[in-house]
């Protein structure tokens, strides 16, 4: 785990293994840090939750498509409470990322896995306002950005 401080931006960057058992270090951190920024307590366990899906996700990313690299976890605190959860799993089923592959007659977005993490990605969407899917630069992954206000 790494910390940066620059300005009033604080940054904490979080390697974890892809694996199931440390996706509860992931929400601990998450509403360490969350309470610390001033969060309210009535987001809490949306930030708890949010990063629990977002890394149980990347974890099956990873095990689905046999990637060995680490999943990382990165917290901002500015104006709002940040985090970030990035895979490194390369799109299965022989699918590359914004490759305008077609499954069942209908193109595949950039970040969707067509393996089944649309459940995943629909139930962030659901607890989580400001929710951001991207592919990670050379289709090496996904990352999702959310964030919540501070105070």
């Amino acid at each position: 785990m790494a910390g940066v401080t620059a300005g009033t931006e604080v940054t904490v960057t979080l390697r974890l293994p892809a694996n199931a058992a440390h996706v509860r270090t992931a929400r601990l951190i998450a509403a360490a840090m969350a309470r610390r920024c001033g969060i309210s307590e009535g987001l809490l366990d949306e930030v708890r939750l949010a990063v629990g899906e977002a890394c149980a996700r990347a974890v099956r990313q990873h095990e689905r498509n046999r990637c060995l690299d680490p999943i990382t976890v990165e917290f901002a605190e500015s104006k709002r409470f940040r985090v970030a959860v990035v895979d490194r799993a390369r799109p299965g089923a022989g699918i590359r990322a914004g490759s305008g592959a077609r499954v069942g007659g209908a193109e595949v977005p950039p970040w969707t896995d067509p393996s089944g993490d649309a459940l995943g990605l629909a139930l962030l969407s659901a607890v989580v306002q400001d929710l951001k899917v991207a592919p990670e630069d050379g289709g090496a992954g996904t990352r999702v950005s959310m964030s919540w206000p501070v105070g």
